[in-house]
């Protein structure tokens, strides 16, 4: 995914009520920034740490600026929950999972399960439908290893109970965790700060739900889906 705008480079000053970050720009200018993370962002926004931001497209937004990545001391972490779906779905059409290729129709954000919206619905005539749920993955749990999720999620847990009703209804279903940090090489769940999550994920992957873990690679004004890496369970 090419960001466009392009990328401009600004510090950290802090990051508070959830959405809002002040940055600091080259110029020394400080402006705040809508951060798009709903998550505690735990082990990626310590103060003075560089960041990646972009102006907003819309002159009628209140804040015009956006948090996108950030540089935590040469570690690359995307902050941005709103780009994930989008950027899965684009290494799907281009091929580079191959896991979830041969399908012809990708779907966003359709209704399915209690009241929910699956990210993304591959289908194909003649063969099952598939279920998408992608998940951001921020948290560096210890060296080396990602960990999901970064606060208690509810709504997380509920998604996977929903991706395996999928699998019992004949359906496939996989939940996609984009791994968005490039200093670790496998991931897992965060028992020790969501406990119920980790038992959702074991419980859907025993009915049948598939779980990917791929790592994002960050280039100066692109992001894409890279290499596979490990869940441990």
């Amino acid at each position: 995914m090419q960001f466009d705008p392009p990328l401009v480079n600004a510090t950290l000053i802090k990051r508070y009520k959830r959405f809002l970050a002040d940055v600091r720009l080259d110029d020394g200018t400080e402006v705040v920034a809508h951060c798009p993370n709903p998550g505690s962002m735990k082990t990626c926004a310590e103060p003075g740490w560089g960041v990646r931001i972009t102006p907003a497209n819309s002159p009628k937004r209140k804040l015009k600026w956006t948090l996108e990545i950030v540089d935590a001391d040469g570690t690359q972490i995307m902050v941005n929950t709103a780009r994930p779906n989008r950027i899965v779905q684009e290494a799907i059409e281009a091929g580079v999972v191959s896991e979830l290729a041969g399908y012809s129709h990708i779907r966003p954000e359709v209704k399915y399960g209690e009241n929910s919206r699956i990210d993304l619905l591959l289908t194909k005539n003649g063969q099952q439908d598939c279920y998408v749920e992608v998940k951001n993955v921020t948290l560096l749990a210890q060296e080396g290893v990602a960990a999901f999720p970064d606060s208690v999620s509810k709504r997380a847990a509920k998604h996977m109970n929903e991706l395996a009703l999928m699998v019992k209804e004949g359906h496939r279903a996989v939940v996609f965790f984009l791994v968005s940090r490039t200093d670790v090489a496998s991931m897992r769940p965060a028992d020790e700060l969501d406990p119920a999550y980790g038992e959702a994920l074991r419980t859907a992957i025993a009915a049948g739900v598939e779980a990917l873990a791929y790592r994002l690679d960050f280039t100066d004004d692109a992001v894409s889906v890279g290499d596979r890496i490990p869940i441990q369970l």
